[in-house]
């Protein structure tokens, strides 16, 4: 079980795999701050989850909006962070060339990249000054930053140039950033989640998630959400868990 000491930062927290894992955090004892874009429905879901949950809205790429919400959890929390879950991140289908279309829309291949990649790095190295502030002993870990790629990282299917690139870019910089904050005992990983029943996939239909669920090799489905969560507090809990990508796709491998 999570440490009731767990003061988290989870980013696109209003559904999916971020919801479950505020509501895992809280469930166990700790504390979260949901941030979301103004137009989701994280206040609705952090007030779901009781006086252990807020809720702020925020776009990751802006510094100012991200510096603010390390303040506002800082001030909501008690203390300073010491977990930072990303799981912010669009997922735009266009080829590199598309017969008809054209040439990928550069401005669509640019946004990928600053949401899911920017986006995450900016949370993280912004989150990094509230947890120097945690006072601990010995070798204790003063925070970790989980952050949130994609198996598509490895093997990006067609249309999936923009997302898996992002994707890849996450995976890449899971080991130097977590040799980079070593000396301040911070920890950092990324999980490479495969196909998920989140509400992208749901809008696709029972049949579609059926067929999608019947190409992984076992457990034969779609992954569910509180089982990404799990595995953020399997990462939390243990300490040796650092500068790695865990694939948590049931030895699904995209065609």
């Amino acid at each position: 079980m999570l440490s009731t000491g767990v003061r988290a930062l989870v980013t696109g927290a209003a559904s999916g795999l971020g919801r479950a894992t505020a509501e895992r955090i809280v469930a166990s004892g700790g504390k979260a701050v949901i941030l979301d874009l103004p137009s989701s429905n994280g206040a609705d879901v952090a007030q779901s989850l009781g006086s252990s949950c807020h809720f702020i809205a925020a776009d990751i790429t802006s510094e100012e909006q991200v510096q603010e919400a390390m303040a506002f959890a800082h001030k909501n929390l008690g203390a300073p962070l010491n977990t930072v879950v990303n799981c912010a991140g669009i997922a735009p289908a266009i080829r590199t060339f598309h017969p008809k279309r054209g040439p990928h829309d550069l401005d669509a291949f640019t946004k990928a990249l600053m949401v899911n990649t920017v986006g995450t790095f900016n949370v993280c190295r912004l989150a990094v000054p509230e947890m120097l502030k945690n006072e601990i002993e010995g070798d204790a870990t003063r925070g970790v930053l989980i952050n949130t790629a994609s198996i598509a990282g490895y093997e990006g299917q067609v249309g999936q140039v923009a997302y898996a690139s992002s994707k890849g870019a996450i995976i890449g910089m899971t080991l130097p950033m977590a040799r980079d904050l070593a000396k301040s005992q911070i920890r950092v990983m990324t999980i490479a989640p495969g196909l998920f029943l989140t509400p992208l996939l749901e809008g696709l239909g029972e049949k579609v998630c059926n067929e999608l669920g019947s190409t992984i090799p076992y457990p034969n489905r779609l992954g569910n959400p509180s089982e990404f969560a799990l595995t953020v507090e399997q990462i939390i809990n243990n300490p040796l868990l650092n500068g790695s990508v865990i694939r948590l796709d049931g030895a699904a491998r995209l065609p």
